[in-house]
């Protein structure tokens, strides 16, 4: 575990931290029952804001080989995701004109969920993902080709050597998890062709704030995106954000598409409309994270006695997703198995598990009708609309779920 006194993007200090949620567990830390008693290391969960870039970002760091050579998260268990996939890679093979001749990297890029669309339509594909087990699966099920690594600024150069150059690069979800921020984009940099274009997906930290999505704060993700923290960090390393979308996805994300200085498109009038959106929201002052911060007590307050109000009853509660916002939700509250009698979750990988921290056991969804708890807290609130949809037989029977963001709600 390392502590970071500068920025990851500028370098500069100060950080000002804005909230605590105190030491906890890593998020995706899931135990086997041979482990489930024994110690686990916590470490400190706090959120600064850089006051020179305005980029958000966790004062601790885990070791990436920690976090990411052996994950749990397997993007093709959501619809969502997979439907959310296809239509991204059906969008870029029109814009883009791809065919036979091109070539898309994605980093990070897990069971094959969006490279199989583009291989599934002829063009060229490579995956990049470190998690030996989700590049195994990528492989083995989807026909991906896959390199068991980290992206970096160095792998980009190893590709370039071996004749290897992006006319499209994804990267979703990632850019957050990244230490080396600078050294991540220069590689993008490096591995677009000039005329390529790099498509990334990264949570919008306005989102999160007006949402109060604290739970989507764990160690994985280090960093929290503004586009006006963003465009700084691309420009330094050669790249322009070109053009923005918003998305719905995870709670609210930013689509950037950026390029090479040196080639593509004028900057769109999205991108310089929503950087004068966020000076007016405050995005460099910490207002906003004041205001975040209060919000999150008051959810943690309300979610805690309300829950324990149920219990009190004698009403039996579940919870659905044992996933990373999940972990930081029950840990940071102080909700465990006093209030919880199990989790679910559509993952056989996660099934048979313990949560960590909470020591919760992990059961298939199945144990919703097997056992009809009253009420389910929706630890994946970020698919509910999917989830409430594939539960209706529970909730037939009169099973109720607890949504806990954006504000405490009974669906």
């Amino acid at each position: 575990m390392n502590s970071v006194p500068t920025c990851r993007s500028c370098g500069q200090t100060p950080l000002t931290t804005v909230l605590s949620l105190g030491c906890t567990p890593l998020a995706n830390a899931l135990r086997d029952e041979t482990a489930a008693d024994l110690p686990e290391p916590t470490f400190p969960l706090e959120l600064a804001v850089c006051g020179r870039c305005s980029l958000a970002q966790l004062t601790t760091e885990v070791p990436p080989e920690v976090l990411f050579r052996e994950y749990v998260y397997f993007s093709s268990f959501s619809e969502t995701m997979l439907q959310h996939a296809a239509h991204l890679a059906a969008e870029l093979i029109r814009q883009e004109q791809l065919g036979p001749s091109r070539l898309v990297v994605e980093a990070a890029s897990n069971d094959g969920y969006l490279l199989k669309n583009y291989r599934a339509a002829g063009i060229p594909v490579l995956g990049i993902e470190p998690a030996r087990n989700i590049a195994q699966v990528a492989i083995e099920h989807h026909a991906i080709p896959t390199r068991t690594e980290f992206f970096s600024l160095e792998l980009a150069k190893q590709l370039v050597r071996e004749g290897l150059r992006a006319d499209v690069f994804h990267a979703h979800n990632v850019l957050a998890h990244v230490p080396d921020l600078n050294g991540f984009v220069a590689g993008i940099h490096t591995l677009l062709k000039p005329t390529g274009v790099a498509v990334i997906e990264v949570p919008y930290v306005r989102d999160m704030l007006e949402q109060c999505e604290f739970d989507t704060i764990y160690h994985e993700h280090l960093c929290y995106f503004s586009l006006t923290a963003l465009v700084e960090c691309f420009q330094r390393q050669g790249l322009v954000i070109r053009d923005v979308q918003r998305v719905p996805i995870h709670g609210g994300s930013l689509r950037l598409f950026a390029a090479p200085v040196e080639g593509g498109p004028a900057v769109s009038s999205r991108v310089t409309a929503l950087l004068a959106e966020e000076a007016r929201w405050g995005v460099a002052t910490l207002e906003p994270y004041r205001a975040f911060a209060q919000k999150v007590r008051t959810i943690q307050h309300e979610l805690r006695a309300f829950l324990t109000h149920l219990k009190a009853q004698g009403k039996r509660i579940a919870a659905y997703g044992a996933s990373a916002k999940g972990s930081t939700l029950l840990n940071s509250c102080g909700i465990g198995a006093e209030v919880i009698d199990f989790v679910v979750d559509r993952s056989p990988v996660k099934q048979g598990k313990y949560t960590p921290g909470t020591r919760l056991k992990i059961y298939s969804p199945d144990q919703l009708l097997h056992t009809q708890p009253d009420y389910t807290l929706l630890l994946t609130w970020n698919f509910a609309e999917e989830i409430l949809r594939q539960q209706a037989e529970y909730r037939r029977r009169g099973g109720k779920f607890i949504v806990p963001v954006p504000q405490l709600r009974v669906a």
